[in-house]
């Protein structure tokens, strides 16, 4: 039995008459053209509803499932699967690097065809027609009309026929004159909150080392005994992961653009963070109140933005600190000249903190393929800052002069001297 469709007395089809049910074929041209339109206004509103919640609402999503979720793990897992079969280094970064930029722009995609492909339905529906012509025209040509409208061209070689497709173009265009006005702001700001986050990463290359580790930090910023500069620090690492949090929250995408170097990472800088914290809360004098704030929000980051990735912690992690590193991280600390309180019982406390943070690490790193720092950092380890592409600074012919010290006394030779 054909479909019918109920009289749409606000349609006037062609130059005279009412449209009403159909019979037979054209009936059923009249229900796919309704169904159509039904489609296409649940197509519209799913879009900008979804392109509302990721651009616009500075609120975490509460829902499991979004369409730019959807897109995004289509696209990132196969992606993923490819770089893992690529080796570790700088081959797999580079294509790992573009994954972020292209997403950003496929999903931008993705949603202007969508809204296209949905207003083409609507105008389908409502009847268009190409110039001089009074048969009502196909989806093909409804599509090419909805084109035309959302990107604003104004070509007038098909129009609407019916008051209520006139409205509807009217209504395409304000959609699509707003919502590219949306993305052309959206991008600069994306931008922006991903060179805020890593300026700090950067930073942290003559702080402490590339990769970054808890280690190399403590070696750098002791002086003396003193801790600090240590305190500064945390305060000042304390605000960066409260605006990691936020803006990977408002923008998870950003969590896919990479750093500049193949070495650092957002991930890798969280994680050196919550180390030194959590070697502070275990016992390390003069650090414990700094050290518990800047603890709590970067653990409230891991652990957020793994329910954002839906990736649980790990029951066993890896081990990032086996028992010989953790006698060697005691030994380097000491000779930094870092106070341990209570040493019997510091790596027990230090065990206790790593399980409230690591697993949700290791389950992030596995799955945006960002390797974690180690505590301890590799004996032939350079940083950025040392190495060009011709080749790396010679240690033991680098002289820093310090500021206390005229630079006509600074002999070139006279041992290792570096920034530590």
């Amino acid at each position: 039995m054909p479909l019918r469709v109920p009289p749409r007395p606000w349609l006037t089809r062609g130059y005279g008459g009412v449209a009403g049910p159909g019979h037979g074929a054209e009936g059923e041209a009249e229900a796919m053209e309704a169904i159509a339109a039904i489609a296409g206004v649940l197509l519209i509103g799913l879009v900008l509803w979804d392109a509302f919640e990721t651009i616009v609402l500075p609120r975490r999503v509460q829902r499991r499932l979004t369409l730019t979720q959807v897109i995004y793990r289509l696209t990132w897992r196969p992606w993923a699967a490819l770089a893992r079969r690529l080796p570790a280094g700088q081959q797999r970064e580079t294509y790992l690097g573009f994954y972020g930029p292209l997403s950003l722009l496929l999903l931008l995609a993705i949603w202007s065809s969508a809204l296209v492909c949905g207003f083409a339905g609507l105008l389908w529906w409502l009847g268009i027609a190409r110039a001089g012509q009074a048969e009502p025209s196909s989806f093909a040509t409804a599509l090419y009309a909805s084109g035309t409208t959302f990107f604003t061209l104004g070509l007038g070689d098909v129009t609407p026929r019916t008051p209520a497709a006139r409205a509807a173009t009217v209504v395409e265009v304000g959609t699509g004159f707003g919502f590219l006005a949306l993305m052309i702001g959206f991008i600069p700001a994306f931008h922006q909150k991903f060179a805020e986050r890593e300026l700090d990463v950067g930073l942290l290359d003559a702080r402490a080392g590339s990769p970054p580790t808890a280690l190399e930090f403590f070696r750098r910023n002791m002086d003396g005994g003193d801790v600090r500069a240590v305190e500064r620090f945390l305060q000042e690492w304390e605000v960066w992961a409260a605006r990691l949090l936020e803006s990977h929250l408002s923008y998870p995408p950003l969590a896919y653009f990479r750093s500049q170097h193949d070495n650092q990472s957002w991930l890798g800088a969280l994680a050196m963070i919550l180390d030194v914290s959590a070697l502070a809360l275990a016992g390390i004098e003069g650090l414990s109140r700094s050290a518990r704030f800047t603890f709590a929000i970067g653990r409230h980051a891991a652990a957020d933005l793994s329910q954002v990735f839906n990736t649980p912690p790990r029951g066993e992690p890896t081990d990032r600190l086996p028992p010989d590193q953790a006698r060697q991280l005691c030994e380097g600390l000491a000779a930094a000249g870092v106070r341990i309180l209570e040493p019997e019982r510091f790596q027990k406390r230090l065990g206790v903190l790593r399980a409230q943070y690591e697993p949700f690490l290791v389950a992030l790193a596995d799955y945006l393929l960002m390797p974690l720092p180690a505590w301890i950092p590799a004996a032939d380890a350079h940083d950025n800052w040392e190495v060009t592409a011709w080749g790396a600074l010679d240690r033991d012919n680098l002289v820093i002069v310090e500021p206390d010290h005229a630079p006509g006394h600074a002999e070139a030779g006279s041992g290792s001297v570096t920034i530590r």
